[in-house]
């Protein structure tokens, strides 16, 4: 008789990824990255465990948004006083925080609770095609894109 095998967190082996965002639209990335957040890509997958990998992106400021979503999609946020919505298009949004877009787009697709916080701690994101995680050894992941 075969027994189904639970992952546990303490017994979860991590790997650091590191992915080139460079002309790829945002949510092709954002949904291969919570993937590998989520531990999807490994076979002992448990969805009640943290076994997801760490994900570094690079070259955020080089994402691509594809049709008119540039200049027609906003991101809304709220100050808590009356009056205080707050409105900034995706065009200004991506020249100012092209790191933050990106990680909302991520945290939107993980879990919408405490193992999702877990998990969205694991994504480190930079605009640049530096970071400071190569003690780590990332491995290169290579996501397949509009134009690649």
């Amino acid at each position: 008789m075969k027994t189904t095998v639970m992952a546990k967190s303490e017994t979860v082996e991590r790997k650091w990824y590191v992915v080139d965002a460079t002309d790829i639209p945002l949510g092709r990335v954002a949904s291969q990255v919570a993937a590998i957040l989520r531990g999807k890509n490994k076979t002992i997958y448990t969805p009640h465990v943290d076994t997801g990998d760490y994900v570094i992106v690079i070259n955020t400021d080089k994402m691509v948004l594809t049709g008119n979503k540039l200049n027609q999609k906003h991101y809304y946020h709220h100050s808590g006083f009356p009056g205080g919505l707050k409105d900034v298009v995706y065009k200004d949004l991506m020249e100012k925080k092209s790191d933050f877009a990106l990680e909302k787009a991520v945290k939107g697709m993980l879990p919408k609770n405490s193992l999702g916080k877990k998990m969205f701690m694991k994504l480190k994101t930079y605009k640049g095609s530096e970071h400071p995680h190569s003690a780590q050894q990332p491995i290169e992941l290579k996501i397949k894109g509009v134009r690649n």
